[in-house]
C-alpha cells in the first residue's frame, strides 16, 4: 500500500531509540523526510545513520532536551528552517518514572508535565499555522494504553497522557476543516528500554524476578507475547498517511488486545 507521504516532512521526537526511533525509520521507508531528535548524542548520530539508510529522502538530528521549551523550540525552528515546514508531527517522550502518588514531590509532578504535556503543546504551536497554509496535516502523539486502563504504580504518566488525549481530542475537532488530522497512538507492553525499567522497578516492589514480571504481562495479553516497535510504527504511520484522511480525534491501542474495554 503506498501511504501517499513521499516527500512529505516529518518530526518525530525522543527517536534515537525504541519506538519514537521505528516510527522514524517506516517513515523513511515510505519516502518521507524525517527530523530526529534526542537527548543522547551518540545513541542520536547511530540512529540517524540507520534511519538515513532506510529510505531515500533527507535525515536531520539534533540534540534536545524536550522538558525544556528553548529546545522544542529550537527543534521544531530547525525543522521548519531546513525543509520550508513540517507535514507529519510525531510527538514523543520518555515516560516519567514510576511510583506511587506519595513517592513524587511536586516538582516531579512539574517535570512530568514539562517533558509529556508542555512540549506537545508547544511543538504542536510551532507546526500547526504551517499544516493549516498548506491544508494539510497528520500528528500523532504517542500516549500509552494507560490513557484508557490506568498501569499502576504510573500515577505520573497515567495522569499527564490524560491531558494530552484531552488536548487531542479538542484539537482535532478545531482544525478538521483545515485538512489536519490529530489521533494518538496507544503502545502496550512493547519490547523497549523503558519496559526493562518498569519490570525492574515492579520487580522491587513485588518481590520477584524481572522474568516473573514480564511472564506476568504475557499472560494478560491474549497473544500472549510482548509487542515488538515496529508493529508499533506501521500503526502510526498508516496515521500519518493519506490513507488516513478521514480518521481524526482518535486514540488507537497496540497492545496485542489487552485493553479489555469496548471502546
Amino acid at each position: 500500500m503506498d501511504l501517499g507521504i513521499g516527500g512529505r516532512v516529518a518530526l518525530v521526537t525522543a527517536s534515537s531509540r525504541g519506538l519514537g526511533l521505528a516510527v522514524a525509520r517506516e517513515l523513511a521507508i515510505e519516502g518521507a523526510n524525517v527530523v530526529m531528535c534526542a537527548r543522547g548524542a551518540r545513541a542520536l548520530a547511530d540512529a540517524a545513520a540507520a534511519v538515513d539508510a532506510a529510505g531515500p529522502g533527507a535525515v536531520q538530528s539534533m540534540t534536545a532536551d524536550l522538558s525544556l521549551a528553548e529546545d522544542v523550540q529550537r527543534v521544531a525552528a530547525a525543522a521548519i528552517d531546513r525543509f520550508g515546514g513540517v507535514d507529519i508531527l510525531v510527538t514523543n517522550a520518555g515516560g516519567p518514572p514510576p511510583g506511587k502518588f506519595e513517592e513524587h514531590d511536586l516538582e516531579a509532578w512539574r517535570q512530568a508535565v514539562r517533558l509529556n504535556l508542555e512540549s506537545v503543546l508547544e511543538l504542536t504551536r510551532a507546526v500547526l499555522p504551517g499544516m493549516k497554509v498548506r491544508r494539510w496535516g497528520r500528528i500523532v502523539n504517542v500516549t500509552s494504553v494507560a490513557v484508557k486502563e490506568p498501569v499502576d504504580g504510573l500515577i505520573l504518566s497515567n495522569s499527564v497522557r490524560a491531558a494530552v488525549t484531552g488536548f487531542a481530542r479538542t484539537l482535532a475537532n478545531e482544525v478538521a476543516e483545515f485538512g489536519i488530522t490529530v489521533n494518538n497512538a496507544l503502545p502496550g507492553y512493547t519490547r523497549t528500554d523503558r519496559l526493562v525499567q518498569l519490570a525492574e522497578a515492579l520487580s522491587k516492589q513485588r518481590g520477584v524476578t524481572v522474568e516473573r514480571v514480564e511472564a506476568d504481562w504475557e499472560a494478560s495479553i491474549p497473544m500472549r507475547r510482548l509487542g515488538e516497535p515496529e508493529e508499533f510504527a506501521a500503526l502510526v504511520a498508516f496515521l500519518a498517511s493519506d490513507r488516513a484522511s478521514y480518521i481524526t480525534g482518535r486514540s488507537i491501542t497496540v497492545d496485542g488486545g489487552r485493553t479489555r474495554g469496548l471502546l
